[in-house]
């Protein structure tokens, strides 16, 4: 049995449209799961952005008490130089014109109480 042209091109044709409609079917099938990862996925970027949505506000916390920390550690060096200063200038350079007179006192003083003390506690 013979197969005319007309027969031949329709075996043809129906094969063609066979492996057409099944590479339809197989990307169809990967499409879908492609966009059931795909979704997986997208809820995992959106834990994963709350995460750092909270990081950041955290960090943003941190820096704003950071701030404050050092504000408060500036003032605290403005006032202890202010301090110093005043020490230096007020106390100390008067006092060393005096200093020779009284370290010698001041040393026996200290080892007469020291002394004194040594004595008590035996």
């Amino acid at each position: 049995m013979t197969l005319t042209l007309n027969q031949v091109l329709a075996i043809v044709i129906v094969l063609a449209a066979v492996v057409a409609v099944t590479v339809f079917v197989i990307l169809a099938l990967q499409l879908r799961k492609t966009a059931a990862e795909a979704e997986k996925t997208l809820a995992e970027y959106r834990e994963l952005a709350k995460g750092l949505q909270l990081l950041d506000q955290t960090l943003k916390d941190k820096l704003e008490v950071l701030g404050q920390t050092l504000e408060a550690a500036r003032r605290t060096a403005v006032n202890v130089s202010g301090a110093t200063f005043w020490l230096s200038s007020k106390v100390f350079k008067p006092a060393s014109r005096w200093w020779p007179l009284l370290a010698p006192v001041l040393r026996f003083v200290w080892r007469k109480w020291k002394q004194r003390k040594e004595e008590h506690d035996v």
